[in-house]
């Protein structure tokens, strides 16, 4: 399964390479003028490539993670914070590229792409932690039979 998300990761990576270079050169496409025609379309857009990006990416890193260290709330430590390496990834690479608009004529930046990315890749993150506990269930149930 994890290399099943991997190859889809890198498929559909390759196809948000092409609609990111397709808006950057100011063409159009059905799925551009889908997302014009629905209301909030173009949010709903971003949240769900980047969040499905996230998915492909969490699961076909076999849901590994990375440590950034301890969080103080006041004097209440939390523990450490520990995301998945494909959500920090795709979130490193949606943020330089919402970045980089600013150099094509065609595209704008807009805070709120950028929000509607980040929801996509938590909400997919929230996806992915449920298929993780979902398959660790899974096999603890199946290594005791």
């Amino acid at each position: 399964m994890v290399r099943t998300f991997a190859l889809l990761g890198v498929l559909f990576s390759g196809f948000l390479v092409w609609l990111i270079v397709s808006a950057d050169a100011g063409r159009t496409n059905p799925l551009f003028e889908l997302a014009h025609a629905l209301p909030y379309g173009d949010k709903l857009g971003h949240m769900l490539l980047f969040g499905t990006l996230t998915l492909f990416a969490n699961v076909g890193s076999n849901f590994r993670r990375v440590s950034l260290g301890r969080l103080s709330l006041g004097r209440q430590s939390c523990l450490g914070v520990r995301p998945y390496l494909g959500a920090l990834v795709v979130a490193i690479v949606v943020i330089i590229e919402e970045c980089s608009q600013q150099y094509f004529p065609s595209r704008t930046f807009d805070g709120y792409d950028l929000m509607a990315d980040g929801v996509g890749i938590l909400l997919f993150s929230l996806v992915s932690l449920y298929l993780e506990k979902r398959i660790s269930t899974g096999n603890e149930t199946s290594n005791r039979n």
